[in-house]
């Protein structure tokens, strides 16, 4: 039996129309597309942005326990936007159609896991064949993908199922984000706007008037003194706020001093089951996260779980399939509020599939924390590894602790991503300081 990966990330279902990122940025996506390979088994067939580099792909099976050289690897030509990113039009190249037809010839397709299950993947799933491996497929091929990925179609979906979401409104018109921005504005909150197709809170902005917060959640906070400044300040960002193409926007209340956590939940035909739940680390947008939680107690946490399926059986009941995260933020009042579902392997789901459902041994994958964070800058990959197995600081199978490099950012910024694995989230700092020191 073969998977067929596909590492389509940074979709437009995920950051709307990708033509306005900067080079840097679809580097970065680029090289988080090949985090696909930590759910490679022996056999399978990925679709990458481009190869796999030698010492990253030596390292992830390494651990997994996959047999690289049998993996086969196609890369479609560039698109209209380079070969950062697996762009739509990158998947239906003909060449490249052949070539991945070539490369499944003889074997038996029985999955098809797609980083985004979108309509690109689900038209490549078809063309090849193998549409009855893709679930969900008809969904995502009626556009499905986007709808579940839709911060203003979210509130929707949480209204209708009951699911708390912060006091808002979904705005087309300039007038209408100013009349609902004025209105939270003039009860004394501050609120948050939200580009209607973004990804880790770069497409957030936070308006306050007297009460003063910190950005978290969004790269920066606009002061806006009176009702005039909030109509300058709709007109001079309605460009961006809207993503240059007539998008909603979201409107809603902000609450400062909470906690951001998920729940995370694979959807299929039957049933809507727990993968695992974190709390994300804001600097001011999403660096990283821990799981499980560290700030709720049991009964919230019990009530993240309990509605996150509630959006989840909403999502399966109209054809969604796959792994889907419901993000929530926890108040110091001890209040969740759900704003937004995610449908896509997320920067979570290899902390939960691979990490404590394949490499932690079953006797440790209940009593572990991971605390994973982004930008550690290195020599290389390589001697990255290399120096963290020499300080004995390398994640070790049988005690199920120790430093994992989860991402290779190396093409972008010399950086990598790393997870402290160990009993306890004190203990995973204390991992996370010794490698830190390591490479200061």
């Amino acid at each position: 039996m073969t998977t067929l990966c596909i590492a389509n990330n940074r979709t437009e279902e995920m950051v709307g129309d990708p033509t306005g990122a900067m080079p840097l940025e679809l580097r970065y996506a680029g090289c988080g597309a090949q985090r696909m390979l930590w759910w490679a088994e022996d056999g399978d067939v990925l679709v990458l942005p481009w190869g796999p580099d030698p010492e990253y792909l030596a390292y992830v099976t390494g651990l997994t326990g996959v047999r690289a050289d049998s993996l086969t690897f196609v890369v479609p030509p560039p698109g209209d936007q380079g070969d950062q990113v697996l762009t739509a039009d990158r998947l239906v190249d003909p060449g490249f159609l052949a070539e991945l037809g070539r490369a499944l010839d003889g074997r038996t397709v029985d999955r098809v896991l797609a980083v985004s299950p979108n309509g690109a993947a689900a038209e490549l799933a078809a063309a090849l064949g193998v549409a009855h491996a893709m679930p969900g497929l008809d969904f995502a091929a009626q556009g499905g993908n986007a709808l579940v990925n839709s911060k203003a179609g979210f509130r929707a979906l949480a209204a209708g199922a009951g699911v708390p979401i912060p006091p808002g409104r979904v705005a087309g018109s300039p007038a209408e984000v100013e009349a609902a921005v004025e209105h939270l504005l003039g009860q004394g909150h501050s609120v948050m706007l939200k580009v209607e197709y973004q990804v880790g809170g770069r497409g957030n902005e936070i308006l306050a008037r007297d009460e003063r917060v910190e950005a978290v959640g969004a790269e920066r906070v606009v002061p806006l003194p009176d009702r005039a400044a909030v109509a300058a300040y709709v007109a001079e960002r309605w460009s961006w706020l809207t993503a240059g193409r007539g998008q909603r926007v979201v409107v809603e209340r902000y609450f400062p001093d909470c906690a951001p956590l998920y729940a995370e939940f694979a959807i299929s035909d039957k049933a809507v089951v727990l993968s695992g739940c974190g709390e994300m680390v804001m600097r001011p947008v999403v660096v990283g996260e821990i799981t499980p939680p560290v700030t709720p107690d049991a009964g919230a946490w019990a009530e993240l779980v309990q509605l996150g399926a509630r959006l989840g059986e909403s999502l399966r009941v109209i054809g969604y399939r796959g792994t889907v995260s419901a993000d929530a933020v926890l108040t110091p009042k001890g209040e969740i509020y759900f704003h937004e579902t995610n449908g896509r392997l997320t920067g979570s789901s290899h902390l939960h599939d691979v990490f404590r459902g394949r490499l932690l041994r079953e006797e440790h994958r209940g009593s572990r924390h991971l605390l994973e964070l982004a930008g550690l800058k290195v020599p290389s990959f390589a001697e990255a590894v290399a120096e963290t197995g020499a300080a004995g600081l390398a994640f070790d199978r049988q005690r199920g602790t120790g430093v994992l490099f989860s991402s290779d950012f190396g093409p972008a910024d010399g950086s990598v991503m790393y997870c402290a694995v160990a009993e306890s989230p004190e203990a995973a700092r204390t991992l996370e300081t010794a490698l830190l020191a390591l490479f200061a």
